[in-house]
């Protein structure tokens, strides 16, 4: 029961990060776009790579934060998330932001601890899905 609502807690705590980052950069994904590429523009990165993902990552944050907070194909959503994790503390290196990887290395090892612990994740919809599906 304990490795439950700890597994619950830390996926309610990054799932709301992520979920709340996206909701707050949704409403001005151009604006946020533009920032993003004059942060990148003396990369090694084209720009035809950059401005998609600029574009992207809000949603990502959203749907798939989204996704966690609800327990809803949790292990999938956490590897989506662990994947864009690790493409902006990719990106942050290209520009020197060597701030900005500290936080996103908390959110990316508390990502892959929904992942290594994703038997304790019961108090989610998957297990209503997984319940439905076994007929119970």
């Amino acid at each position: 029961m304990q490795n439950k609502t700890t597994y619950l807690i830390v996926r309610l705590g990054i799932g709301l990060s992520m979920f709340g980052h996206g909701l707050v950069r949704l409403p001005k994904l151009q604006a946020f776009s533009n920032g993003m590429l004059k942060m990148f523009a003396n990369s090694i990165l084209p720009e035809i790579l950059t401005v998609p993902f600029t574009y992207a990552i809000p949603i990502v944050e959203f749907t798939f934060g989204l996704m966690i907070v609800l327990g809803l194909f949790t292990r999938t959503a956490a590897i989506v998330l662990s994947t864009l994790l690790i493409s902006l503390i990719f990106g942050c290196t290209l520009i020197e932001n060597w701030d900005a990887i500290t936080s996103q290395l908390v959110h990316l090892a508390f990502v892959a601890y929904l992942v290594n612990y994703i038997d304790n994740n019961s108090y989610a919809v998957d297990n209503i899905l997984l319940q439905n599906k076994k007929g119970v």
